[in-house]
């Protein structure tokens, strides 16, 4: 709730009388409702957290220092709580800056005499605070999930707690009882109030009457068909219609569901007690949920690493990041049978291999010395691990389901239940996984290990309300079909024609209109749990088609659609359908997915892009084949061998809210399969247009591999779980001058190693697939990472290429020439001959191995050209991709440990003896930015520690290798002290040997074999440590100029080599020029060049034709207006666009940008590309283009991905909505960079012709428009916004944002959200249009984020003679139109700039006289009011002296508005915004022209609360004038907090 909102609740006030508010007559007894007043609990004790001061009256508290510290907020009531009586504070302010907010609870420490901890969580000896949504005792998590989420309250929003006659602690907010927190209070608390994190300022309102419990009301029996539980939901004192008013529309289909089987619900068992043990004999509205030891809740003793909460219910495995195992949690009690023992996983991380675990054991936990892992276990126990099952920790079904546990996701339920025949039967989101065992124990345990990824679990128990209609299905599920079908036979006994929705639907779905229609009608609250399913299976050849009714626009995503096998009656709904891992396909923007894998990623018309009133539909035809339909129109096969009695599926997913069956609309006929199989793929699909190539991945394949659309697509299933067998081989051996090329389209990064290609001469069918195809040891030629491999022997190293290095989107291909050799094709270019004397007939075979886990056949696979047949010249291949930068190899110093011994010139040191004296150096400083990197090349396991990297002033000279007689290199570099030394060890961050930080970046202690390690100084002065080519971020600050790289060959890491380079120094006439911008006098600006264009620029061309960008570009990209606008219309990236038409010299091409969102960092890169661009795949961003492209990103120029400029230019990361940016080649083949009309200098010399230019819309980026020259335009003059400037914008102002100033067709409103709120606050000032200047030239903001995009420098100097003024940083500057009688460009040029102070009431009447200080006038006139005196009464506000008898008063200026805007001159008005309904404080003043010698300069009259400006002499920084005329208005300036 907002300040100052809530009405009735009184949440805007604070104390004062009322009724009952003041006690009885007189005020001096308690009257009704007070609660003997506030001083029995409703003020605050005057002993606090040091960061906080008291006010009116110890009611208000507020946190000092909000922007710089986070906690020391702790406040308590002066008095203990009385009983029944709620203590309220209310929120009178946050802040954005922290994470967390507020928390309350009580303590039974006695304020007077206690110690304050930093937060309320440190509160010990009987507290109970209330964090976020948890219950903290002593610190210690009691209660998850409890109430409402304090963090979430906003300013104006109350929060109570109440200590009750029971001893039960309860907490409110804004008036409405959340239920007990705590019991077993102590008689005596205090109330506490921790101001942490947004939580700045709090006040106490007068105390509340708290909770009476509602007086026991007769009511009928519970019907049989009624559950127990729903009369647990309904507060007291609602009714029961009130209640079923505010159930959610899944609830009452939950009731509905469970009221058609009524008869059966009594008699089944799934989890919950039998009757009579667990909820007694009857149901009451305030019965509490299961918690007695008949209820499944995890025993308290368990791994060492786990921490139990949520009532023993939820399980969590301590430091996640750094332990992997010892998460062992069993049952509190033995499982019944046919009891459902099932767990909901909550919380995975990415970091290791393995996870979840679950099944059953014989030990008793209270006798059980718990193992690192139950797999350890060698007695009693049976377990599912992966997709398998363990007995006594070994495999006795290696493939029991087709679900593994290790690719289950957060949300997803595992279950286990042991039947009455001791058949032990696994369940995954309710469906049954079959029988894992025949013979079960009688008497076991429930288990789950909490191992690898797995972190969460909480048990599922049947009473949860949050899972009311999972438990629906799963009472469903636990019905015989052939119950369920005879209950049903009304409805199924004659299977209606009419495709319909099935009433079983996602807890935020609704079925209506005759189940013809789905819908979310909360689609705005949520974005998922919209699944909905047709009533019956499809018929072949019949087409389920929906329209799409409404969308709303606040999510990603869209509507998906697809079929499954699962009967509707019986499924247990996920909450969106891609998570179900069985016996489903779906398609989903423009891919398609089988349980939960993508198989295409390329399909068709992109679903996340439809509007209202498109259709969607699927068929299934006899073949077996599946085909999508995007408003009528097929989208081709999306899978085949799909089984027929399929069910229609349709998630209403993000921004899709509704759809209709809909019947009357035609389809497309579905094409009949191609003779030699099913060929037919959607133009947009990776093999598209393959020139009728009839390559494709043959049937026989390794055992993980799956191959889909129609042979073009192979894919690793179980990637999380498996990292080989995963081999594909080409349907036939490649013709001479062939190339087979592939597309990777999906990795993970949970592996090592990475795709494997090359060519065999083995027949498919003669192969014995082995784990790696580098198994074989004949016939065979691979490329692994950069290695060519013979028949499984290295038979050369660094080939052009290393295949680990590549991405999603990357492209391999394999050729044979017709002279016997092997070439590599990477992103098209010719990685030279691989190897030769290749036999005549080879297949091309691909190993999905590791990290790479799908591929598809290209487009480009088929006969080549000539000059594609033959290897590229040297210098069109690209760099190696593991040398970060090129030039000339590094080397180790000859100084070094006295174990070390440096080998192959110096690349490669090992450690000879020992564990420690391995120091090694750099034989060099480092340059900034300069990567100094090295690889792990041999570990000793014996030893423990870690590699150690770090920078050091040491110049390895000084100090000889270390020896027994001398003082020497030190055994390890923590003792290296010297010099200054900025080290990481482990995770540690050392200086001069003290920890400075820890859990910094990757744990080196972790680096295996082919590990890649880097250190770097930023030119920030921070050091930076990479990891696998991944920063780390900044290690330590403050790092000295001149520093060598340092490594400690410690412990375990006995040998690295080097493999970077340092950069080479570039020839002085070669470097690229950084223009300087203006920042001379403003009035030094030289009128003829001002209208003749800048003299020595070459003269800009016009555009010959229309421009318009490629239908060829990323795949995110949709567009518009003539292909003249490009949207990015998903993610981040994909967003690359390429001009058709070459770059002609002397040609400025321009495009503006049109949509910025701040959701997303970085923004557009621009540049060129010089290779043809119509077949070019564009990978994700431009910076990954390796070849032939020349890219503008940020302040720095890349070349093939590496930066070979730095500080070019202005910041195109930080360019507002509106900027045109342009691209020129002069006549010498120079790349010009233009901003908003204005040359920035040569970017890139020399760029070869043709090229084309290259806009990648990414990050904040999402759309671009081409912007054409007006007609007539030939010089520079009329690309910019300078030529047809007034002289007063050249003057002040525009010459500031000569760089960055908004163009005239863009709106200034969109430059930044401060301009946003000063433009409306000014709006709401209701000043007449006519008296500010029309946009563009209206308004200027000078926030720090657009000053510093403008680079404004912070004085200028004005006038005749010149005088120094500073510019309004902080402010928005509104422009007002001149006198035109006035000579306004004299006077500009001639006066001097000044700022006055004024305030919201006079603005109107300053403006009316358009001079300060002119005496009274009427707001609608110039002339004096018919009944004031002449010289009359000026109104305050106004910083002025009082007038005396009839001389004008004295105008206070100064040329510094941190002077003449202080709040004693510049009076603060509070407003709220309109937009977003918040509370600001808004000052305003006036920028004016002051004729020299009218004023005097003096030092400032005002009592100021800060210094004045410092860059300002005393003595002149307040100008006095009493001169009419002497002042001319320039801007109204808006300064808004």
């Amino acid at each position: 709730m907002a300040a100052g909102s809530g009405g009735s609740r009184g949440s805007g006030g604070g104390p004062g009388p009322g009724p009952g508010g003041g006690g009885g007559p007189g005020g001096s007894g308690p009257g009704p409702g007070s609660g003997a007043g506030l001083s029995s609990g409703g003020e605050l004790h005057p002993r606090t957290g040091r960061l906080v001061s008291l006010s009116a009256c110890g009611r208000t508290a507020r946190r000092q220092q909000p922007g710089q510290e986070f906690n020391h907020g702790l406040v308590l009531s002066r008095e203990p709580l009385c009983d029944g009586r709620v203590f309220t504070v209310r929120i009178d302010r946050k802040v954005n800056s922290w994470s967390g907010s507020i928390e309350i609870g009580v303590t039974a420490l006695d304020p007077s005499v206690l110690d304050f901890p930093s937060s309320a969580t440190g509160l010990k000896g009987g507290s109970w605070v209330v964090s976020g949504c948890s219950v903290l005792r002593d610190g210690h998590s009691v209660l998850e999930e409890y109430g409402q989420d304090l963090d979430q309250l906003g300013e104006g929003d109350r929060v109570g707690v109440e200590r009750t006659v029971a001893g039960e602690l309860r907490l409110w907010v804004n008036g409405r009882d959340c239920g007990v927190a705590a019991t077993g209070l102590p008689a005596r608390v205090w109330a506490v109030v921790d101001l942490y994190g947004k939580c700045t300022q709090i006040t106490v309102l007068p105390p509340e009457p708290g909770f009476r419990p509602p007086t026991p009301i007769p009511t009928p029996p519970l019907e049989p068909s009624a559950p127990c539980e729903d009369s647990a939901l309904a507060e007291p004192g609602t009714s029961r219609d009130e209640d079923f008013a505010s159930m959610e529309l899944s609830e009452v289909v939950s009731s509905a569901l469970l009221s058609t089987y009524s008869g059966g619900l009594l008699s089944v068992n799934l989890s919950s007690p039998p009757a009579g043990e667990g909820l007694g004999s009857s149901c009451t509205a305030t019965s509490p949920i299961l918690t007695s030891n008949d209820a499944l809740l995890f025993h308290e003793k368990c791994g060492t690493l786990i921490k139990l909460s949520n009532n023993n219910k939820t399980a969590e495995r301590r430091r996640p990041l750094d332990e992997f195992n010892n998460g062992v949690v069993m049952t509190n009690r033995p499982l019944r049978d046919n009891e459902m023992f099932e767990i909901r996983i909550d919380k995975l991380v990415d970091k290791w291999s393995g996870s979840i675990e679950i099944g059953v054991t014989t030990h008793n936990p209270n006798n059980l010395e718990y193992p690192a892992t139950m797999t350890n276990l060698q007695s009693g126990t049976i377990m599912m691990s992966g997709c398998g099952i363990l007995t006594n920790g070994k495999g006795t079904r290696r493939e029991y389901c087709e679900f593994s546990l290790d690719e289950l996701q957060e949300g997803d339920h595992i279950g286990l239940t042991r039947k009455s025949n001791s058949a032990l039967h696994f369940f995954i989101n309710g469906i049954d996984q079959g029988v894992a065992t025949p013979l079960t124990p009688p008497v076991v345990y429930g288990v789950v290990d909490l191992y690898g990824m797995a972190v969460k679990v909480t048990i599922v128990h049947n009473n949860n309300h949050s899972d009311r209609l999972r438990r629906n299905n799963a009472i469903l599920r636990a019905l015989s079909p052939e119950g369920a079908l005879r209950r049903a036979a009304p409805a199924t006994r004659a299977e209606p024609d009419r495709l319909v929705f099935h009433p079983n639907c996602g807890q935020k779905a609704a079925i209506t209109h005759e189940g013809r229609t789905a819908l979310r009608p909360h689609a705005t609250d949520d974005f998922n749990h919209g699944v909905v399913l047709s009533s019956r299976a499809l018929r072949d050849g019949e087409v389920f088609q929906v329209r799409i009714d409404k969308m709303v626009d606040k999510w990603a995503g869209s509507i998906e659609i697809g079929v499954t096998t699962h009967n509707p009656a019986y499924l247990q709904l996920p909450s969106t359908m891609t998570n179900l891992r069985s016996g489903t396909w779906m398609m989903t923007g423009n891919g398609v997915m089988h349980n939960g894998t993508t198989i295409l990623d390329e399909y068709g018309h992109n679903l996340d892009r439809l509007k209202a009133g498109d259709t969607v539909g699927v068929v299934r035809r006899e073949d077996g084949t599946l085909h999508f339909f995007v408003n009528g129109m097929t989208q081709g096969p999306a899978a085949w061998n799909v089984p027929p009695g399929v069910y229609a599926v349709v998630d209403l997913y993000g921004q899709a809210a509704q759809a209709t069956i809909v019947d009357d609309v035609e389809v497309t006929p579905v094409p009949e399969p191609l003779p030699e199989g099913n060929n037919q793929v959607s133009p947009s699909s990776p093999s598209s247009g393959a020139g009728g190539s009839d390559l494709r991945f043959h049937q026989l394949h390794g055992s993980n591999a799956v191959i889909t659309n129609g042979g073009r697509t192979a894919l690793r299933h179980n990637c999380r779980s498996e990292f080989n067998d995963a081999i594909v081989i080409s349907n036939r051996a490649l013709r001479d001058g062939e190339l087979f090329e592939i597309v990777i389209q999906k990795m993970v990064d949970r592996w090592s190693g990475s795709i494997e290609a090359g060519v065999t001469a083995i027949r498919p069918e003669d192969l014995e697939f082995p784990n790696t195809m580098t198994d074989i040891d004949y016939d065979t030629w691979m490329l692994s990472g950069t290695a060519i491999m013979q028949d499984g022997n290295t038979m050369r190293n660094n080939y052009g290429c290393d295949l680990d290095a590549l991405g999603t989107g990357a492209r391999i291909g394999m050729m044979r020439t017709p002279k016997g050799d092997l070439h590599y094709f990477i992103n098209g270019q010719d990685q030279g001959a691989a190897c030769s004397g290749l036999p005549p007939e080879v297949y091309a075979v691909v190993d999905l191995y590791g990290q790479c886990v799908q591929v598809s056949i290209t487009s480009a696979t088929g006969p080549m050209d000539n000059s594609l047949a033959t290897s590229n010249t040297a210098t069109e291949k690209s760099f190696p991709l593991h040398s970060p930068v090129v030039g000339v190899a590094h080397r180790f110093h000859s100084v070094c440990g006295k174990n070390v011994t440096l080998e192959e010139d110096g690349t490669r040191a090992v450690r000879a003896a020992g564990y420690a004296h391995g120091l090694v150096f750099s034989t060099k400083e480092l340059k900034t930015e300069e990567v100094f990197e090295v690889k792990v090349e041999e570990l000793d396991e014996k030893w423990a520690g870690s590699l150690r990297v770090g920078l050091t002033t040491l110049v390895p000279g000084e100090m000889g290798p270390g020896s027994g007689s001398g003082p020497g290199l030190p055994p390890s570099l923590p003792e290296l002290r010297t010099k200054t030394t900025w080290m990481v060890s482990s995770c540690e961050v050392r200086h001069d040997g003290l920890l400075q930080r820890m859990n910094y970046g990757r744990n080196l202690e972790r680096l295996g074999v082919g590990s890649r390690v880097g250190i770097r100084r930023g030119a920030d002065d921070s050091m930076h440590v990479t990891v696998d080519g991944e920063d780390m971020g900044p290690a330590a600050t403050g790092i000295a100029k001149n520093v060598w790289a340092v490594l400690d060959l410690y412990g375990p890491v006995r040998s690295v080599s080097i493999v970077s380079s340092t950069r080479l120094e570039e020839p002085e006439g070669t470097q690229t020029p950084s223009p300087s911008l203006d920042t001379g006098s403003e009035g030094d600006e030289d009128e003829e060049d001002e209208e003749h264009g800048l003299g020595g620029q070459d003269p800009v061309a016009i555009m010959p034709t229309a421009l318009e960008f490629l239908e060829n570009h990323g795949k995110n990209i949709l567009l518009s207006n003539g292909n003249r606008t490009a949207t990015r219309v998903a993610s981040y990236n994909q967003g690359i666009v390429v001009i058709s038409q070459p770059l002609v010299p002397q040609l400025l091409v321009q495009v503006r940008i049109d949509l910025l969102n701040q959701q997303w960092t970085s923004s557009l890169v621009l540049g060129v590309i010089t290779c043809p661009p119509e077949r070019l795949h564009f990978p994700a961003s431009a910076c990954a283009l390796k070849r032939a492209a020349w890219l503008l990103r940020g302040r720095g120029v890349f070349h093939n991905g590496l930066k070979i400029c730095e500080k070019f230019g202005p910041n195109l990361d930080t360019c507002p909505e509106g900027t045109i940016l342009g691209l020129r080649l002069d006549i010498s083949g120079g790349l010009h960079l233009h901003v908003n009309g204005m040359d920035q200098g040569v970017a890139v010399p020399d760029v070869p012709q043709p090229c084309h230019a290259l806009v990648d819309l990414y990050g904040q980026c999402e759309q671009v428009t081409i912007v054409s020259p007006e007609p007539g335009a030939a010089g520079l003059k009329s690309a910019g916004t300078q030529g047809d400037m007034e002289k007063a914008d050249v003057v002040d102002g525009i010459k500031e944002s000569v760089c960055w100033g908004p163009p005239p067709a863009a709106s200034p409103l969109k430059s930044c959200e401060y301009h946003a709120l000063c433009s409306r606050f000014q709006e709401l000032l209701l000043l007449p249009e006519d008296y500010f200047m029309p946009p563009p030239k209206r308004s200027l903001c000078y926030c720090e984020s657009c000053r510093k995009i403008r680079g404004d420098e912070s004085h200028r100097r004005r006038g005749e003679p010149p005088r120094e003024y500073a510019l309004p940083f902080g402010w928005c500057r509104f422009n007002l139109r001149m006198n035109p009688h006035l000579e306004a460009g004299t006077l500009m040029k001639k006066w001097h700039m000044a700022y006055h102070g004024s305030n919201v009431a006079a603005i109107r009447r300053v403006l009316d006289r358009g001079e300060l200080g002119a005496g009274t006038a009427s707001i609608l006139s110039c002339r004096p009011l018919k009944g004031e005196p002449r010289g009359g009464f000026e109104a305050p506000g106004e910083n002025c002296a009082p007038p005396r008898e009839e001389q004008p008063p004295p105008v206070l200026l100064s040329p510094s508005l941190q002077y003449a805007g202080a709040e004693t001159l510049a009076s603060k008005v509070q407003f709220r915004d309109p937009k977003f309904q918040r509370t600001h404080q808004a000052q305003v003043a006036f920028q004016v022209c002051v004729r020299p010698g009218s004023y005097t300069p003096g030092p400032p009259s005002a009592v100021l609360r800060e210094p004045p400006d410092p860059h300002f002499s005393p003595a002149e920084l307040e100008w006095v004038t009493k001169e009419k005329g002497a002042t001319l208005l320039y801007a109204l300036l808006v300064r808004v907090e």
